[in-house]
């Protein structure tokens, strides 16, 4: 198989869909990689280093997308990337669908065949794919957080762990996922009290297992939610609903009443948000004010450290990739129910449920798809 490899576009995107040693493994088996040049420069993958694995290199990503079959990105396509797909053409990437009719629409339109990344399931029932991409932005939330506390970023001031006299900050995490899980780790490690909130008693029970009195656990509910928003400095949204809108679990109205100069960051604000009032920010402008709230909506949260996330993320997808390459989708998909899980839209048609209802599609199952 021809598979590509562009170059990212997303403001401040420095991640790259294959790594030079993923691109050994494809053409070790008798694929062809085009990847543009200068697609890893930015976090010290030379084309030179391509080209040692077996790639070849093309000038720009219109030619990428003109020679290959199927496409490897990280972050959603752009406009003018979802205009150069064609149809029948792999796309294997993160989409997030849900909140994006735009993108979805134009895929559509594409008759290209689109598998996302944060679908594919494992045999465990999570989201691999997801994971190592939701511990990077789990751990970045807090640090994240941590320095928009500060009175120069917009803050109230404060030190998130405190110091000897002066109380530590209160950590508030919504969800016990894979991101509240890593937020909540670096939380506890920088000394903050923290308070995390999910719907699972069995995941509370054991976080409590683990961490002991060193954390709070409360169940997800409106009231347990509005007070512990109400009373932090920084509060973690890291809730997941596979493939669909994330739920607004805080409403503009609990905004309005926090501390003025605390701190929000929606790591959900890929799949929409989890605050009513959350809209997606870059890097080049991370933040905004709500009601004197400090708003951290960045979508690409785990583009700040490219590197350590495309190696964290090619760790998770180049077996799917192998396989995509070595049996071509249809086949593969019909050989993994988990790589199944991972359409959403192929010729044309909306193959994801979650994203179908909340975008108002119909449905159609892959399995009509793949004969």
């Amino acid at each position: 198989m021809k598979i590509g490899v562009p170059k990212e576009i997303k403001n401040h995107e420095y991640r790259v869909g294959l790594t030079p040693a993923s691109v050994r493994e494809l053409t070790s088996r008798g694929h062809s990689v085009l990847v543009q040049a200068g697609a890893g420069t930015s976090i010290g993958l030379s084309n030179e280093q391509y080209l040692a694995a077996g790639a070849e290199l093309a000038p720009e990503a219109a030619t990428v997308f003109a020679k290959s079959e199927m496409i490897v990105k990280v972050k959603e396509p752009q406009a003018l990337e979802c205009a150069m797909l064609r149809p029948g053409q792999i796309l294997y990437t993160f989409l997030h669908l849900a909140p994006d009719p735009g993108q979805t629409a134009a895929l559509i339109e594409s008759g290209a065949i689109c598998i996302a990344y944060e679908t594919i399931t494992g045999p465990g029932g999570g989201l691999p794919l997801l994971a190592p991409m939701s511990e990077v932005a789990g751990r970045m939330a807090v640090q994240a957080g941590a320095t928009h506390l500060e009175k120069s970023r917009g803050g109230m001031g404060i030190l998130l762990g405190g110091v000897p006299g002066v109380p530590a900050s209160h950590v508030v995490i919504l969800g016990a996922g894979m991101v509240g899980t890593n937020a909540l780790q670096m939380a506890v490690g920088l000394g903050a009290r923290v308070t995390v909130i999910d719907q699972s008693v069995d995941r509370l029970r054991q976080l409590d297992l683990v961490f002991g009195n060193r954390i709070n656990t409360l169940y997800s509910s409106a009231q347990n939610i509005e007070e512990a928003v109400l009373d932090a400095e920084l509060v973690v949204g890291g809730v997941l609903i596979p493939g669909a809108a994330a739920p607004k679990l805080v409403t503009a109205e609990m905004v309005a009443r926090m501390k003025k100069g605390s701190v929000i960051v929606d790591v959900a604000i890929d799949q929409g948000g989890c605050f009513e009032t959350s809209h997606a920010t870059t890097h080049a402008e991370p933040t905004y004010l709500v009601d004197g709230v400090v708003h951290y909506c960045v979508a690409n949260m785990p583009g700040a450290v490219a590197r350590t996330s495309t190696f964290a993320l090619n760790n998770a997808t180049i077996g799917h990739a192998i396989a995509l390459a070595d049996k071509g989708w249809k086949e593969a998909l019909k050989n993994s129910v988990h790589l199944r899980n991972g359409l959403n839209v192929a010729q044309g048609k909306v193959t994801y449920e979650a994203v179908a209802h909340d975008l108002g599609y119909g449905y159609v199952s892959s399995g009509t798809l793949l004969g």
